[in-house]
């Protein structure tokens, strides 16, 4: 396939009823046929009998096969077209490759174009013709046999030859090409060349050369010539093939061959050269002595065309003009000459010349004008009516030039002020033969101008130019050209649905500027799907009326056309638009997308927040298509935007209280009476994470004792909360934050057990405070903090230090971790830096000095004895007051407020306050404790406990003047605010059930909050075994 083909458009194979040589030979291929820029490629084997389908333009042009017209436009005698479906077929004059003029000059290994053009013309549209170009490849069969150039071939070999010399013999030749042309040849020596003589065969100047190879030792005297047989086939199938004789003579020695000065000639030679004009001269040279270096010059199997225009002199090798060249006919000559020495065994050499003739502007362009499509010609003239549309191609125009180059560039043009002009044809890029449209630029009118001479003028780019001419005569036909008119040419109408059947609708009316028949009209509509045949016209007045009722919630706006046809040949009509409206009744009732709406929102929603939106449609229009929506029973919960149908709520929700809502939306449209209709709406209330877990079990006064000797894995303790939420919001999730340096517990997450991980050492003796952290799977989560004490000893000797130290565990900041002897490891970190024990004696003269200050002034209170309300020393854990100056100016106006807390400080300072208790001072040398109204028997072991319980002093409540801890001990803000801290001499653990506010407040106190919160403690009478530090203890 030819580098222009680029697309496979139809690939078909058909076997025909040949002879029996053909049908072993080839199964009819067409091959390929490919479509680009409008071009067309089949291939089709050579001598087809007639009616041989080479292809089909419609299938291969994807056009229909009804409904167009083809015609042959180019290709004849040799192709014929089917008028209907465009199939191409043969015809009774064969297609013979050898003999086809197109194929007379082509070179071996170069296809055979035959070219065809074909005009398409659609009858349905009334459009122009289009033309498409194609070539057909004419394939080689093998119907040529390959021929000696002689029955008797004669070759002269000189006498001792050395054995392996090699001989060229003359080279058949077959008219066919390819693969069916010269394959092989055969050498039969016979009895008396019987291992004398040998043939190979060798690739030359892609042909195929055969060689006599000399294997034996040949002499003159013994015999001086020998009869051989060669055959030469070719490589069809089956294969051709035919035999010469080969005379070998036997001559005397010749030692040299000639040989040429170049591997091969080239040379230029300008068409219509004179006769005689030298072309180029070919050398060889002999290097033997006497006749056996004169050298004789000849044409190597000359083609008749060479021997016709070229002359070869024998002795000088110049080859000269001998005839008329003319490239238009021959664009390259190429051959072989042969030099041969004049020895007694004359020897020879070949060389391949080529000759390319140069163009000479010596051909003026050709102008073939002729009838494309529909329109046809004769004697010159072209009949067209006068409504043919614009752009409508009168006539084919072919303008070619034989000459090459600039030679053949031609410019093609319509002389004189006529409506015509040329347009490409094809988009070939062929500059030496190009096809033009002559088509109308204007409407014809025959009334105006009945005919017009139409001269084509082409000039080609040559130096000097030339040019042609042609002319065409165009007669105008008269036709009925005046169609029907309407005014106007679109009716618009409104109409009511729900009409009677057969109502009028309106009139059209049309005119026609004809006369006699050609005005009278016939008024009909158009048929159209759309209608179905809704509208019907009276084809004598043009009423439109409908022919069933319409519903304009089904179709609001009808369009058709009607036609006005006149009574001409042929007849002309004119058509318009009829556009009807129909007009809205309130036919229809509001409804909703859905049979029912169900939403789901969060709780804790703030009011007028949108928890959902509906749809609803009316298929009316305009005011009967205006709904109003509202909320049935309006109980004051929900209300709903009219417009965009949000529902919003009027509450803030609460799953914990109510979770789903029921209720009704109306909607009523605004005709006239309004229709209406219902949906019911359910609100589900989805959980938020709005409650944080709260600890039930264990207090955050409680502890738990636990004995050294117990081994890893005992269950110490179990942390256990709830929480108010639902799903992920309610799953739980136990970690020890704090308090669990040693890494001695370890809780599980889901349940929050407490076991001991590993032995208990003597470091661990004593109290542990784990901060337990409860956290849910909510997002954001939420969590509270449970405290639990965990008091590593063998017994409880002495349960009041223990309480005590459980108390102090609760205003000691979080961070600060509680676990086990202080002392022991404040053994293991004494240091003896000089400095450090410098600032320690003086730190702790300062202490001294005001420990004795403070004394000094406690002793002296005490001297006057207890008072029922007066105002006792502060508590240790106050809050420290601000500077003496600022006393008694509370009610001051011009005291500046106070900072307001952060939620932090706020939420540390209500832990705080739920954490807070009153320490007692009796003695001097007292512990401090927790003093809580217990009712013990006074057989308790604790009897100092017992008679501490009884003291005339009232029982103390906590105040909400609890100090509240540091910033930097934030942490505290996670503890409940309503778990309480408390102590019990119980071996096991006091929860804080049993020791709640509500039982403090069992006991009335006699005195004031204020002034039982203002009772302090004296530090000096702290307890020395019970040290306060930020370090481990």
């Amino acid at each position: 396939m030819s580098n222009t083909t680029r697309l496979p458009v139809v690939c078909r194979l058909l076997k025909m009823g040949l002879s029996s040589r053909s049908m072993l030979l080839l199964t009819i291929l067409l091959v390929s046929c490919a479509r680009t820029l409008g071009r067309i490629l089949y291939k089709v084997p050579e001598e087809q009998p007639p009616n041989t389908l080479i292809g089909s333009l419609a299938s291969d042009q994807g056009l229909p096969d009804s409904g167009h017209l083809y015609k042959l436009e180019v290709g004849a005698p040799y192709l014929r077209v089917d008028g209907k479906t465009g199939d191409i077929f043969t015809t009774e004059t064969p297609i013979d490759r050898e003999t086809l003029k197109e194929c007379q000059n082509i070179f071996k290994g170069d296809p055979c174009i035959l070219e065809f053009e074909v005009s398409i013309t659609d009858l349905n549209l009334n459009q122009g013709p289009r033309l498409i170009e194609g070539k057909i490849e004419v394939l080689d069969i093998n119907d040529n046999t390959p021929q000696f150039p002689s029955p008797i071939l004669t070759l002269s070999i000189p006498e001792n030859t050395h054995l392996g010399a090699l001989f060229s013999i003359s080279m058949a030749t077959d008219k066919d090409s390819g693969r069916n042309g010269v394959a092989n040849y055969e050498l039969t020596p016979g009895t008396e060349g019987q291992g004398l003589f040998g043939l190979q065969v060798a690739e030359e100047q892609e042909e195929k050369q055969p060689q006599l190879i000399v294997m034996g030792n040949l002499d003159r005297e013994v015999k001086d010539s020998y009869d051989l047989n060669i055959k030469v086939e070719d490589g069809g199938n089956p294969p051709r093939y035919s035999s010469a004789l080969l005379r070998i003579s036997i001559l005397d020695a010749n030692d040299n061959t000639p040989k040429f000065e170049k591997s091969q000639y080239e040379a230029e030679l300008s068409e219509n050269s004179a006769v005689g004009h030298s072309v180029l001269q070919v050398r060889a040279n002999d290097s033997d002595m006497g006749p056996n270096s004169e050298i004789e010059y000849t044409f190597h199997q000359p083609s008749d065309v060479v021997q016709r225009l070229l002359r070869l002199d024998h002795s000088t090798g110049v080859i000269s003009v001998k005839g008329l060249v003319d490239r238009e006919e021959i664009t390259l000559l190429r051959f072989y000459v042969t030099a041969r020495d004049k020895g007694p065994t004359p020897r020879s050499s070949k060389v391949l010349v080529t000759i390319t003739v140069k163009d000479y502007n010596d051909n003026a362009p050709t102008i073939e004008i002729r009838g494309i499509g529909l329109v046809t010609h004769q004697g010159g003239i072209a009949n067209i009516s006068e409504d043919t549309p614009i752009g409508t191609p009168v006539a084919l125009v072919q303008v070619s030039d034989r000459d090459e180059g600039e030679n053949a560039v031609v410019t093609c043009v319509v002389a004189g002020d006529v409506p015509f002009q040329l347009k490409p044809a094809s988009e070939s890029p062929n500059d030496k033969k190009k096809k033009y449209f002559l088509q109308t630029t204007t409407p014809l009118d025959y009334e105006m101008v009945k005919d017009y001479r139409i001269e084509i003028v082409a000039v080609d780019s040559g130096n000097p130019a030339l040019s042609s001419t042609n002319s065409l005569k165009v007669q105008v036909v008269d036709v009925n050209d005046n169609a029907p008119v309407f005014s106007p040419n679109l009716f618009e109408v409104d109409f009511h649905e729900n009409n009677q059947p057969g109502d009028r609708v309106l009139d059209v009316v049309a005119t026609d500027a004809d006369s006699g028949t050609n005005a009278e009209l016939v008024y009909s509509v158009i048929l159209d799907p759309t209608t179905k045949g809704l509208f019907d016209i009276n084809q004598n007045t043009g009423e439109v009326r409908v022919r069933s009722e319409l519903d304009r919630e089904h179709r609001e706006r009808y369009e058709f056309l009607v036609a006005a046809a006149d009574k001409g040949s042929p007849s002309l009509r004119g058509t318009a638009t009829v556009v009807v409206k129909v007009l809205d009744r309130n036919d229809n009732d509001p409804k909703f997308m859905l049979s029912g709406y169900s939403f789901s929102v969060l709780e804790n929603m703030p009011s007028l927040s949108p928890v959902g939106m509906v749809t609803v449609i009316d298929a009316d229009k305009g005011e009967n298509a205006r709904v109003k929506l509202s909320v049935e029973p309006d109980n004051g919960k929900f209300v709903i935007q009219n417009g965009t149908g949000t529902i919003l709520s009027s509450i803030s929700f609460d799953r914990e209280k109510e979770s789903t809502y029921t209720f009704r939306l109306k909607a009523v449209d605004g005709g006239d009476p309004p229709r209406s209709s219902y949906v019911g709406v359910t609100i589900n209330v989805l959980d938020e994470n709005d409650n944080a877990p709260y600890i039930t079990h264990p207090s955050n006064s409680s502890y738990t004792l636990l004995k050294p000797v117990s081994s890893p894995d005992t269950r110490v303790e179990k942390v256990e909360a709830e929480d108010l939420d639902t799903g992920l919001n309610k799953e739980l999730f136990y970690s020890i934050t704090g308090g669990n340096p040693h890494e001695l517990f370890r809780i599980s997450s889901s349940d929050g057990e407490i076991t001991l991980a590993k032995e208990i050492l003597r470091k661990h003796i004593g109290l542990h405070r784990l901060v337990v952290k409860v956290s849910d799977k909510g997002k954001p989560p939420r969590h509270a903090t449970a405290l639990v004490h965990i008091y590593i000893n063998e017994t409880l000797n002495n349960i009041t230090q223990v309480e005590a130290l459980v108390g102090h565990s609760l205003y000691t900041p979080l961070d600060t971790d509680i676990a086990g002897d202080p002392d022991y490891i404040r053994s293991t970190q004494r240091s003896n830096i000089l400095y450090g024990s410098l600032a320690g004696i003086a730190g702790v003269i300062v202490v001294i000095v005001v420990v004795m200050v403070i004394r000094y002034y406690l002793l002296k209170e005490a001297k006057s004895g207890y008072q029922a309300g007066k105002k006792e020393t502060k508590d240790l854990y106050a809050p420290k007051q601000g500077p003496k100056s600022n006393k008694g100016k509370k009610g001051k106006k011009g005291k500046a407020p106070k900072p307001a807390k952060s939620l932090e400080e706020d939420e540390e300072a209500s832990l705080q306050k739920s954490l807070k208790f009153n320490l007692i001072n009796d003695t001097v040398n007292d512990s401090p404790r927790i003093h809580l109204p217990l009712n013990y028997q006074p057989g308790s072991p604790d009897l100092g406990r017992h008679y501490r319980s009884n003291s005339p002093l009232p029982s103390i409540q906590l105040q909400p003047q609890s100090p509240s801890a540091s910033k930097k001990h934030q942490v505290v803000q996670d503890l409940p605010a309503a778990n309480t801290f408390v102590g019990t001499g119980d071996n096991n653990s006091t929860g804080s059930d049993q020791y709640s506010d509500y039982s403090y407040k069992a006991n009335p106190p006699k005195y004031s909050n204020k002034q039982v919160g203002d009772l302090f403690l004296n530090t000096a009478g702290l307890d020395r075994n019970i040290a306060w530090t930020d370090e481990v203890w």
